[in-house]
């Protein structure tokens, strides 16, 4: 298939439904409102259901109902609208439903702006929500990677009945390059008999989809049972890129738009004969924790730097993977700024000069 130029929302929306998404519900807020724009129109040409919910809090649980019927089933919103859902997503993690959930971060507290930002990093890698759950996470960098990443994410959501979270920027979200939909990589996914789509064949249980237990015994074995899943996740699908790490002075960790940035950087920084690599996460849950540890234990490595647009939130888990073994130091910006990489650059300088 040829490439096509499209904005980092629509090509979202697409890649959705050429993986067989075929009902969305959702409500506008900026800046991911082209997804539900595009599905609006696409979704009654492929036979599919679009609905602008009442709320975020409606939108997320009609997801609950038609991912537990067994369909393919995406939301999307952007900080404040995520934060409304985040009751119905434990259900649904509880319930163990697949899901995609994209979220085209804003910057915040509060209402915040509507310019691009990470600080919902903590939100969609450590639950969120009530209870012991995780989301599998993923982030991309490009739009093209978006588009890749939501068509797997629905698979790795079906293989592990468990909702995935696409954690985009406003950046990504906005901007245009060339995208081309492509077959994901089989996996080998299971039946969906727990599905609740009547019970005609009497010979198969009935499907019962819940996430309230009672009993002090149940719900602990519910929970020992999600915790088992969590760790084969974490066993199966860790992703990262690795850029120019071996021999580096500084290890720069970054992900998203900014890892964009400190790929510039670390050009710059070439010209000056300052040699620098980064770790880019792309599932940020699970982290990549080993790779972190060993790209930064390299003896010619000084120190480790994590660059986001966040107060602190991933360099969080940086300084899990570093384990005290070697410096780490965070660079942010804030309020919508997008680092740029001459300043990443000049803050490493200043690291250098210490």
């Amino acid at each position: 298939m040829a490439k096509i130029l499209m904005k980092g929302n629509e090509a979202i929306a697409e890649a959705a439904i050429q993986a067989g998404c075929r009902f969305f519900f959702g409500y506008p807020i900026t800046p991911q409102n082209q997804i539900p724009e595009y599905m609006s129109k696409r979704m009654p040409k492929v036979d599919g259901c679009f609905l602008q919910a009442e709320s975020e809090v409606a939108a997320i649980n009609m997801v609950y109902g038609a991912a537990g019927a067994g369909a393919r089933v995406m939301t999307s919103s952007s900080s404040p609208g995520i934060s409304l859902k985040q009751e119905g997503i434990s259900y649904i993690a509880c319930a163990e439903l697949p899901c995609v959930i994209v979220n085209i971060v804003r910057g915040g507290p509060g209402l915040g702006s509507i310019q691009g930002a990470q600080s919902d990093y903590f939100q969609a890698t450590k639950g969120g929500g009530h209870g012991d759950y995780r989301l599998v996470t993923l982030a991309p960098s490009t739009i093209q990677e978006a588009a890749d990443l939501v068509q797997e994410g629905f698979d790795i959501a079906d293989q592990y009945r468990n909702p995935v979270m696409i954690l985009g920027d406003g950046m990504i979200g906005q901007m245009m390059e060339p995208v081309e939909f492509k077959e994901p990589k089989k996996r080998d996914l299971p039946k969906k008999d727990w599905a609740t789509v009547g019970w005609a064949d009497k010979s198969r249980p009935r499907a019962v989809i819940n996430s309230l237990h009672i009993e002090p015994a149940e719900l602990e074995a519910v929970n020992l049972g999600l915790q088992a899943k969590y760790k084969q996740i974490e066993q199966n699908e860790v992703r990262w890129e690795s850029y120019k790490t071996d021999g580096a002075e500084f290890i720069l960790v970054a992900y998203g738009t900014v890892a964009r940035v400190v790929r510039s950087a670390i050009r710059l920084a070439e010209k000056e004969g300052i040699k620098l690599g980064m770790v880019r996460p792309i599932t940020v849950w699970p982290f990549p924790y080993a790779a972190v540890a060993d790209a930064a234990n390299q003896p010619s490595v000084k120190g480790v730097m994590s660059v986001e647009m966040s107060a602190g939130q991933l360099v969080e888990d940086v300084r899990l993977a570093i384990n005290g073994q070697k410096p780490v130091h965070l660079f942010a910006k804030h309020g919508g700024f997008v680092p740029s990489p001459e300043e990443v650059l000049e803050n490493i300088k200043k690291l250098r000069r210490a």
